[in-house]
């Protein structure tokens, strides 16, 4: 689709209610809900590329980073549209514009697609077409932080109350895609079965240009050490967050109002520390033992 055209029709997003429902115990969009037939019947082919996360993970920086690998580092090709339209998110419904679906179906291969759904929920052709996965997990804390100020800004979400508010929101998963643990969990668990790379934000953060050899050699693409470079120029905090075609900043403020809060943010681990209360850093570190514990999963909450 045309960005012209696109913007056109997010005209029709401004008096959307935003309610929410459940499937499978899992709180989504009431949207999503009402095309979870189409969804589920989705049909992934066996050159899609599936990038997955809990949301504020991280993906959309991997979904740039994918997109350059796939087109050799070419800055040109990479600025065609923005990433939410070179990349369907195929949880969305979000009428008169076409669904997550309606908008993968409708691209050539090889697609990249994004989803939030925890691993139960995702499409059984995806595993049925043995896709590969690129999945993309962030230290709880920081997810909790980034979450809470995405809420505020994204109209088409719910309003997250007050920090005390979503903090106790968060830790009981009763948030817009559900628990975190049984998020990561669930696709920490299910690595070894499916084609599916585990990629960490504060990896990301640590040593960027590693990581992107990692995802292009999981994705069998071998590069020189030139266009790794300029992927990870490219895709670095500084140049995504004054790039237009990565910065949301092509959405109406009715949308996503960067007013409130920018949508590429701060790109640092260990925020979280300017908004946990010392009560509440004893009781989230208390829950996250209880779930985690006998998991294998680590996580950084500082660099």
């Amino acid at each position: 689709m045309e960005l012209g055209l696109f913007q056109k029709l997010v005209g029709g997003l401004k008096n959307m209610k935003h309610k929410m429902g459940v499937v499978q115990d899992i709180p989504l969009l009431q949207t999503t809900c009402d095309i979870w037939d189409k969804i589920q019947n989705f049909q992934a082919r066996e050159d899609d590329i599936l990038i997955a996360s809990f949301p504020k993970a991280g993906s959309m920086w991997v979904q740039e980073i994918m997109d350059l690998i796939l087109l050799n580092g070419d800055i040109k090709k990479s600025m065609r549209a923005p990433c939410f339209l070179k990349v369907p998110f195929i949880d969305l419904n979000a009428a008169p514009l076409p669904s997550g679906v309606e908008a993968a179906n409708g691209m050539e291969s090889p697609r990249i697609i994004k989803t939030h759904l925890p691993l139960q929920l995702i499409p059984p052709s995806f595993w049925e077409k043995n896709v590969k996965v690129i999945y993309v997990a962030r230290n709880a804390k920081d997810s909790m932080v980034s979450y809470f100020y995405f809420q505020k800004m994204n109209k088409m979400l719910p309003d997250p109350g007050t920090w005390n508010e979503y903090f106790s929101k968060f830790l009981a998963g009763n948030v817009p895609w559900g628990s975190w643990f049984d998020h990561v969990i669930g696709w920490w668990r299910a690595k070894d079965k499916h084609q599916i790379l585990f990629v960490f934000y504060e990896d990301m953060i640590e040593d960027p240009k590693r990581e992107i050899r990692k995802i292009s050699q999981f994705l069998g693409k071998e590069l020189t050490e030139e266009v790794l470079d300029i992927i990870q120029h490219h895709t670095s905090f500084d140049i995504m967050k004054e790039n237009p075609m990565a910065n949301l900043s092509t959405l109406p403020s009715f949308v996503i109002d960067q007013s409130i809060s920018p949508f590429i943010r701060k790109g640092k681990v260990g925020d979280w520390r300017n908004h946990f209360l010392v009560v509440q850093n004893a009781l989230f570190d208390e829950e996250y033992m209880k779930k985690m514990k006998g998991v294998g999963l680590n996580f950084r909450n500082e660099l």
